[in-house]
């Protein structure tokens, strides 16, 4: 027996008929920290903002991230049961998110609170740029704990036995565990791309962005390096993960859905970057301020 048989519950605890999973509690804590996070940001002064109004952004993005997210992954993922179910959509209990439909809904909602402010749009996403990984990372973590978005069958030391990868046996997850125990698993070992994911996605993504975000930069950088490494991090990892299985392969027996929807974001992370070259650094604001409009540069323009 060397490969871990990944037998963990993903019901953290309940409250009457309620079941509270640990993917649910991963957002709450990935939203949590990003809060605690951007409020350091905030008294450092990356954004000529009060608090509340940073408190109102939080809200705007978490809309974002839930709604863009369940979307994103019935259009891009399950179009067909979309169209044959369209309540499906509202669904949720049922699983299915999507980072790229996340990100998108980020985008409009920070674009929506960014316009009732009169800021730069990009100043703002740069802004929030480096808390994002937090959530990223938390994510992954709670597809492992659920068993869910495993990797392909591997030989490795590391590979890893998901009940969840074996339901074609029409086995209860006892009978699964005996068959383990007995060794006859073996062959069944898989990458656990949600753990690659929340290294890469979570982990160095976050610590490169925080570093680096940690100067002014100029406006672009932050955004751009985020896509860029977050495109080029996603696409490695989808040759190791398992492709939906509604979907499968989309072309050359080894293009995942994943891939495509990554390209636009390394090809976005080139231009912001290049367009950064030219463009102002960020400045710093004065902090405690009642309110937007008494924002004072201290640093470069």
């Amino acid at each position: 027996m060397s490969h871990y048989f990944v037998d963990i519950d993903p019901v953290a605890f309940s409250l009457g008929p309620v079941q509270v999973h640990w993917y649910g509690i991963m957002y709450l804590v990935g939203f949590g920290i990003a809060w605690w996070l951007g409020q350091r940001r905030l008294a450092a002064g990356r954004l000529p903002v009060t608090r509340d109004e940073f408190s109102d952004l939080c809200f705007y993005l978490m809309l974002g991230v839930i709604l863009g997210g369940r979307i994103g992954y019935m259009v891009f993922y399950n179009t067909a049961e979309l169209v044959a179910h369209p309540l499906s959509l509202v669904r949720v209990w049922e699983g299915g998110m999507s980072f790229h439909g996340g990100l998108l809904g980020v985008l409009v909602a920070g674009w929506l609170w960014t316009r009732r402010r009169g800021l730069n749009y990009f100043d703002t996403i740069d802004f929030v740029a480096p808390l994002v990984p937090i959530g990223l990372g938390l994510g992954r973590l709670g597809n492992f704990i659920g068993g869910e978005l495993w990797g392909r069958h591997t030989d490795v030391a590391w590979g890893m036995i998901f009940p969840r990868a074996l339901e074609a046996l029409d086995k209860t997850r006892e009978e699964l565990h005996a068959m383990y125990l007995a060794g006859q698993l073996e062959h069944e070992a898989r990458h656990p791309s949600q753990l690659y994911e929340f290294g890469l996605e979570g982990i160095v993504l976050f610590t490169v962005l925080w570093f680096y975000s940690r100067k002014p930069r100029p406006r672009y950088a932050v955004s751009g390096l985020f896509a860029l490494l977050y495109g080029c991090f996603r696409f490695g990892v989808e040759f190791v993960r398992e492709p939906d299985v509604q979907l499968g392969f989309l072309a050359f027996d080894w293009l995942t859905m994943g891939q495509i929807l990554s390209l636009p974001l390394i090809l976005v992370g080139l231009f912001l970057l290049w367009r950064s070259r030219s463009a102002p650094t960020a400045r710093l604001y004065s902090v405690a301020m009642p309110d937007a409009g008494t924002a004072k540069p201290e640093g470069g323009a």
